[in-house]
């Protein structure tokens, strides 16, 4: 029997079976992937790979003799389809099998897909892999008109890149407000701002009707009696999805995403589960939360990988995301939702500030515009459960790290 399978050659998986290795884990370790790219990096897609100044190559997370080395076989273009719990075995489609000991399941997110009429068209492009990033980075030398549905990180990040690279860019969100799950309506605002201010046509509150075509490929988008705008391109950024179907099928407990505990375990003691496609019982959301970000990936498969090594260690990290949009970097650490107060630190005005968001008194989250120190500093705050007041957040002069000596003295006495 084998050892330790992983679905998924995501951050998520990778960082599992290298923490299952360093921690002393011995049995075999087996790596599906619907890919044939060797595990790579996915941030850079939006950005630097599209503005073409990375490549393949240069996304690579390891190569193939690094795997090799710590004798983990990758399965590259091949994909999972099934799990068979009572047989310990994930059949695959090669028509293969391969029995385990223990499985993980890293099968991330898949992108929302757009259901008005016209989405087959031509030139309707989505953003998750790469496979998806060379043909829109291909399709983007050619098209001169863009339209992007949704103002979240996707849509924000590659309407920053196909500005920069002379596009007229049209974006579309049928909200109020941009990023409007994820932060407060002053860095919404602030990020309105600057992609305006580099040219790109953001239209709040607009709802696509529908997508039009001529010959098969894009020419238009319908957005009902306000609005027809000219496209050769759209790109469709409207959320992702838990990828949990294969775990569904095998009757492990889902409920938008993978139920996993703080160990990364499932419903079944046998199987693990990390990433984009979980959901967990996070203390920093007071509740049930399925996380998006490379940090969260990597968090919890460490914690997967542990445990799958019989070294426990729970996953309690704090939350963070980031996103770079043209020379800016916004950073995210903590939950905001459901803030009542806010302070701020730095200047708007000069674009490099910090909100920091409390509620009932307790900060629980920081959002920072090119200001890393700040970030630094909210990850051990948020950690340590500390709590500046909103005078200090204000004072340019005052140092938080007085905040972290007094805990760890306290914590000490």
């Amino acid at each position: 029997m084998s050892g330790l399978v992983v679905i998924g050659a995501s951050y998520a998986g990778i960082q599992a079976v290298l923490s299952a290795r360093d921690a002393g884990y011995c049995e075999t370790i087996s790596v599906i992937s619907d890919e044939t790219w060797l595990p790579y990096q996915r941030p850079p897609l939006s950005k630097e790979f599209l503005l073409g100044r990375q490549n393949e190559a240069a996304l690579t997370l390891r190569n193939s003799a690094f795997f090799t080395s710590r004798k983990i076989d990758l399965l590259l273009g091949i994909r999972a389809t099934e799990i068979d719990r009572d047989a310990q075995r994930v059949l695959l489609s090669d028509r293969a099998t391969l029995t385990f000991g223990k499985l993980l399941i890293a099968t991330g997110s898949c992108a929302r897909r757009l259901s008005a009429p016209g989405a087959d068209l031509d030139g309707v492009c989505y953003l998750r892999s790469m496979d998806d990033a060379i043909e829109l980075r291909s399709r983007l030398q050619e098209a001169a008109e863009i339209v992007i549905v949704g103002g979240g990180f996707i849509g924000l990040e590659v309407a920053a890149s196909a500005s920069q690279l002379g596009k007229r860019v049209t974006l579309i969100e049928s909200g109020p407000r941009l990023l409007m799950r994820a932060v407060s309506p002053i860095v919404s605002e602030f990020l309105l701002a600057m992609h305006r201010k580099h040219g790109v046509d953001v239209r709040l509150g607009e709802n696509l009707v529908s997508i039009e075509g001529r010959n098969g490929k894009v020419v238009s988008v319908n957005c009902g009696q306000t609005c027809r705008i000219g496209a050769d391109l759209v790109v469709v950024g409207i959320g992702g999805l838990a990828n949990s179907r294969i775990a569904e099928a095998a009757q492990l407990l889902c409920r938008d995403g993978i139920v996993v505990d703080d160990c990364a375990q499932t419903s079944d003691p046998r199987i693990y589960a990390a990433g984009d496609c979980t959901i967990h019982d996070n203390v920093f959301a007071e509740g049930w939360l399925r996380l998006e970000s490379v940090q969260h990936a990597q968090d919890q498969g460490k914690a997967a990988g542990l445990a799958i090594a019989g070294r426990s260690s729970p996953y309690v990290s704090v939350p963070r995301f980031w996103s770079d949009q043209y020379a800016s970097k916004l950073q995210i650490a903590g939950i905001s939702a459901g803030f009542d107060a806010h302070a701020v630190r730095g200047s708007i005005e000069e674009g490099k500030f910090s909100l920091f968001y409390y509620k009932g008194g307790r900060l629980v989250a920081v959002d920072s515009l090119d200001r890393s120190g700040d970030q630094m500093a909210a990850r051990k705050l948020l950690a340590g459960r500390l709590t500046p007041s909103p005078e200090q957040v204000a004072d340019p002069s005052f140092d938080f790290r007085s905040l972290m000596g007094l805990a760890s003295e306290t914590n000490a006495s």
